[in-house]
């Protein structure tokens, strides 16, 4: 049966706060009736709460602990909010489920606490801040959470890549400009430069989650409190190195997950990009690549095809990275520099949108980088066929002597004359003993390839590998660190909950 529509000034039933059926506050008596409180709360399904609640109990259990040691609560109240939290974890949050919650999750489970505990117990949990800075801090907490996990993968995608790049060193291939054959590299070289650029984006998007760093909590609804609280407690119990030092910008800004958004959609373009050369490759006019029939897709009509299908969705995820940026900045324009709900709610909800899909393009580009296996003997043949050698020979002649824009003219009709006979032997198709003295007689095409050895070119791999490698263990560092410092605030939260619970005594 459709909700009738709300309507303005609705009176409802005054009594406790939190009290099933009322709306909780003493000003207003009006609550939102099902179809506009589905619009803007969600059903709050188990699912729901049981993945929004954790966050919320955690900073609850640290803002008690604070609270307890400032004097602000009775040690014993303290213990008694921690008893029931401990309780309704337990229990899978079981009291919760079918409890009517007009104005949210946060203020069904607080009306829960003070039901079960009594005003002056369950009463006293806000003390001291605000919705307004506790949902910042959840945010803060669960970007946190996505930074450390997925940062993992990416990092381990990077290790894949130079992990592969290594193996294939010596598998010669030609690079292309401008979908043309250019010249002679080696699938590891190409695998390398991937890494490299993929390194230079986790390290954006370590600079980015810097700001997750930073505790909001104790800023209160935008102008911090007149109790003496110690956000400097909470922040060590929640993992974070430091505290806000401006009430307003804590509660207004959602700047960070911006910058973590476009940090990460830098990383999803990357991954783009590999995943078009690697579909390419893997076609059947190229045959570069080849890839294992668990990552292939067939046709419902076609009974020949092998879809590299994954590497379509990797193309296609920086798509929606960016449309996400897009989608949250322009919420987050024009509103006022305080805490509002289009930033807070709106804003986040597509910066999550899109961080999902760049999670998305990491897990799969793991994968198909570890699956795919070069074809030696197809790549060296597209870079003979390609005249990929032509630039190495102009130089031979400018060593000789000749001036470049004369031996690249001398190649490129040697080039022209090789085409229309069918041939690659280039030397052939030159003056008469041109190529003398070259020292090209004899050389294999891997031979020229490892000659490149000046600015950056593939036959000096062993250097900037080793470069990548270091950057990829020190990425590798950065996330155990601060997985350490998130693990310190647990194990310290963990001790002062028990001690305020009895646990230890």
């Amino acid at each position: 049966m459709t909700a009738a529509p709300d309507t303005p000034g609705t009176p409802g039933t005054p009594g406790t706060p939190g009290t099933p059926g009322t709306p909780g506050t003493g000003r207003n008596l009006g609550q939102l009736r099902a179809r506009t409180r589905h619009v803007v709360y969600g059903d709050l399904s188990p699912a729901d709460i049981a993945a929004e609640l954790p966050p919320m109990i955690r900073v609850d259990r640290a803002h008690v602990a604070m609270l307890a040691a400032r004097g602000l609560v009775r040690p014993g109240a303290a213990g008694a909010l921690l008893r029931c939290m401990a309780d309704l974890t337990a229990t899978g949050y079981a009291p919760l489920l079918r409890r009517p919650a007009p104005r949210g999750l946060f203020l069904m489970y607080e009306g829960y606490l003070i039901e079960r505990l009594g005003a002056d117990v369950g009463g006293v949990l806000h003390t001291g801040r605000s919705r307004n800075d506790l949902k910042a801090t959840i945010t803060n907490l669960a970007f946190r959470d996505w930074v450390l996990d997925v940062g993992e993968q990416a990092v381990r995608l990077e290790g894949v890549l130079l992990n592969r790049a290594r193996a294939h060193r010596a598998v010669v291939m030609p690079v292309y400009t401008h979908f043309q054959a250019a010249m002679p590299v080696t699938y590891g070289h190409y695998l390398l430069g991937v890494a490299l650029a993929v390194g230079r984006e986790l390290d954006a998007l370590r600079a980015a989650a810097e700001g997750l760093r930073v505790c909001p909590l104790g800023a209160g609804a935008v102008a911090g409190t007149d109790l003496p609280i110690d956000p400097a407690h909470t922040a060590r119990l929640l993992g974070f190195s430091a505290t806000a030092p401006h009430a307003l910008d804590a509660v207004a800004s959602r700047d960070v997950p911006l910058r973590l958004l476009a940090a990460a959609a830098g990383l999803a373009v990357v991954l783009s990009r590999l995943a078009t050369d690697l579909q390419l490759w893997s076609t059947r006019e190229f045959g570069f690549v080849n890839f294992p029939d668990r990552l292939v897709g067939g046709s419902s009509a076609m009974p020949q095809k092998r879809n590299a299908f994954l590497l379509e969705h990797v193309k296609a995820k920086p798509g929606q990275a960016i449309g996400a940026w897009a989608a949250a900045a322009a919420a987050m324009a024009t509103t006022p520099f305080t805490n509002s709900i289009e930033v807070g709610t709106e804003a986040v909800a597509s910066v999550w949108h899109g961080l999902r899909a760049v999670e998305d393009a990491v897990l799969l580009s793991q994968v198909l980088v570890s699956g795919a296996r070069p074809d030696g003997t197809r790549t060296r043949a597209a870079a003979e066929a390609g005249f990929t050698t032509a630039t190495s020979v102009a130089n031979r002649l400018v060593r000789a002597g000749v001036p470049f824009r004369t031996a690249h003219h001398q190649v490129g009709d040697a080039v022209r004359r090789a085409v229309d006979a069918g041939s690659t032997d280039l030397a052939a198709f030159g003056p008469p003993g041109w190529l003398d003295g070259t020292g090209l007689t004899g050389l294999d095409l891997a031979d020229l390839v490892a000659e490149h050895t000046h600015g950056g070119g593939p036959g000096d791999f062993t250097g900037p590998h080793a470069t990548a490698t270091l950057g990829w263990s020190a990425r590798r560092r950065w996330l155990c660190d601060w997985r350490d410092t998130v693990r310190a605030g647990d194990v310290e939260l963990a001790s002062e909950v028990r001690r305020l619970s009895g646990e230890d005594a």
